[in-house]
């Protein structure tokens, strides 16, 4: 007992990190950020390391890196860095998943490759590479179409400090109730392409900002009966697709707006910096639910909805 303790507050001191970086003098850390370039704050390198430190420690825990990153710059005064870099420094989280999840990759890559050869339709590699695509395929058309009818997303009152801090809350109720419910009897081996599909579908709730993709993720999973590990282990893989995608298009979109050479060397930083603590948090996520739940990170997301809420009606953050 004394040891799950010590391992759930270790974990949640690590996360709650992210935001107790509030605590220090701003005019240390550094002036007001000015615009880059379209889409994207300009920021000092201290500020990139920091939210790639924020983007790289909670995009794998079920607790929101979207919500993090718009929380944490906006509490600290910098304001809100916007979607486009929040999408931008998320492919060193990529990266992150491609270096601890490439021994992985490479056996499914080279087992659906043999498997086409030789038609065999039923091979595991290749079921588990369907799998993966089937289930980016909803993410994409859904993505496709706010990107269509809400161009001004990033300004949207869905991207208010309310509104993820509801989300936050929400979510937490659900994964709480995932946890209650779930058989948890599925491992790795057992994965199938409806699989796939269903978590592909859960994956879409993380386009609302605050519901987080691992969250909704591992939520899903639990709910379809897979193991922890197995659950964080398959939404690991499923959200390479679509986390590269979103991150080369906004990429994309802002170095076709002229991004600055002075706006530019930050958010090299902050890929580089969130590439190193994604890779942290991915090993130290998937060894915790080995032996551990998620109740932790269920009450950290229901404290932080509601510590936002309260932060908003006392007048200490505005809902913007």
């Amino acid at each position: 007992m004394a040891l799950l303790k010590r391992q759930q507050f270790l974990m949640l001191s690590a996360v709650s990190a992210a935001c107790s970086v509030a605590a220090f003098p701003l005019q240390v850390l550094s002036a007001q950020p000015q615009p880059g370039g379209e889409g994207v704050q300009q920021m000092n390198i201290l500020q990139a390391i920091i939210l790639g430190f924020v983007q790289g420690l909670t995009e794998f825990l079920p607790i929101s890196s979207t919500a993090h990153l718009k929380v944490v710059p906006v509490v600290l005064g910098w304001g809100d860095p916007g979607v486009a870099f929040t999408a931008i420094i998320q492919l060193g989280s990529i990266a992150a998943v491609l270096w601890y999840f490439w021994p992985d990759l490479a056996r499914i890559i080279k087992g659906s490759a043999r498997a086409i050869a030789l038609k065999d339709y039923n091979d595991y590699d290749l079921r588990l590479a369907l799998g993966i695509i089937l289930g980016t395929l909803p993410i994409i058309f859904f993505g496709l179409l706010i990107k269509k009818f809400i161009p001004d997303f990033d300004n949207s009152p869905i991207r208010s400090l309310s509104a993820i801090a509801i989300a936050s809350i929400f979510m937490s109720l659900l994964l709480g109730l995932a946890e209650q419910l779930g058989k948890r009897q599925r491992n790795f081996e057992k994965l199938t392409m409806k699989d796939g599909l269903l978590m592909g579908l859960a994956q879409c709730l993380a386009l609302i900002p605050g519901v987080s993709r691992s969250g909704s993720t591992l939520t899903g999973g639990l709910f379809m009966g897979l193991e922890r590990e197995t659950a964080a282990r398959f939404s690991f893989l499923l959200g390479i697709p679509a986390i590269t995608l979103a991150g080369l298009v906004e990429l994309k979109d802002v170095v076709g707006a002229g991004l600055s050479s002075d706006a530019m060397i930050p958010l090299v930083v902050g890929v580089i910096s969130a590439a190193i603590f994604s890779y942290i948090a991915i090993a130290g996520l998937l060894r915790f639910l080995k032996t551990q739940s998620t109740w932790v990170f269920i009450w950290y997301r229901l404290a932080f909805g509601v510590a936002i809420l309260g932060a908003i009606s006392a007048g200490l953050l505005k809902n913007s």
